[in-house]
């Protein structure tokens, strides 16, 4: 989560990074990605032979991440397109059940999320998955946003437009005009990692790093947010079509 950038892709030695631009931070920041990837965020001032240099001095730090990541996402959840099978939606599994008829192509419904079988006989796991995105994405739009006019004023930003959306491996981003960008996938997580999300890109829109002062501003809003972020990490694996 954090500012969304253009990334250059480099290298050193055995690790691969995306190397974000530059900001007017003091520290180097390197995260790993939802998907494995490892971005660097440096302060502006310095040049990427640098940032080589300081990515190399945390190669411990970055296998040892690395390493977890695999084994968090070596369990990753592979759903069928069946009766039964297992679907998320703010924290809760509903059961799948492919229908006959029905005036949408999905719908929760008596406990259910109710699939047109036309969809799965006719354009099979893409379509299904299509569907499955629209309703996260129409969902999560009125649901977002109703959290983040909650949460605005306690982080005391007023925030721009908002869009849920396909992010890549980003759970959300804040643009520097002050929209916020939200991945439909968030809507698979309960509501208080929703919540967690949603202050995280408020925060970014008072600091566009990931030091002290941000982590401060997570703090005063939400206390516990250590738990749901470290719950975040645990379980974002399962959240997945």
């Amino acid at each position: 989560m954090g500012p969304e950038a253009t990334a250059t892709l480099r290298r050193v030695h055995d690790i691969e990074y995306r190397l974000l631009p530059g900001t007017a931070r003091r520290t180097t920041d390197i995260v790993i990605e939802r998907d494995g990837a490892v971005t660097v965020r440096p302060p502006a001032r310095m040049t990427p032979e640098q940032v080589d240099h300081t990515v190399l001095s945390r190669r411990l730090w970055i296998y040892r991440n690395l390493a977890e990541w695999r084994d968090l996402n070596a369990t990753r959840v592979v759903r069928e397109w069946v009766n039964g099978e297992s679907f998320l939606y703010l924290g809760s599994a509903y059961r799948l059940l492919l229908v006959a008829e029905q005036n949408a192509p999905l719908k929760l419904k008596d406990g259910r999320f109710c699939l047109l079988r036309s969809v799965v006989d006719t354009g099979g796991k893409a379509a299904a998955q299509e569907a499955f995105r629209g309703f996260y994405s129409t969902a999560g739009q009125a649901r977002i946003a109703q959290r983040v006019a909650y949460f605005s004023p306690r982080v005391d930003v007023e925030p721009g437009p908002l869009q849920v959306r396909e992010l890549g491996y980003r759970w959300a981003t804040s643009l520097p005009g002050g929209g916020l960008l939200f991945h439909w996938k968030c809507l698979m997580a309960p509501p208080k990692i929703i919540d967690y999300i949603v202050v995280h890109e408020l925060c970014h829109l008072r600091h566009r790093d990931h030091g002290e002062a941000f982590w401060n501003e997570v703090d005063k809003v939400l206390p516990d947010y250590r738990k749901r972020k470290e719950w975040l990490r645990m379980r974002g694996a399962e959240m997945d079509l």
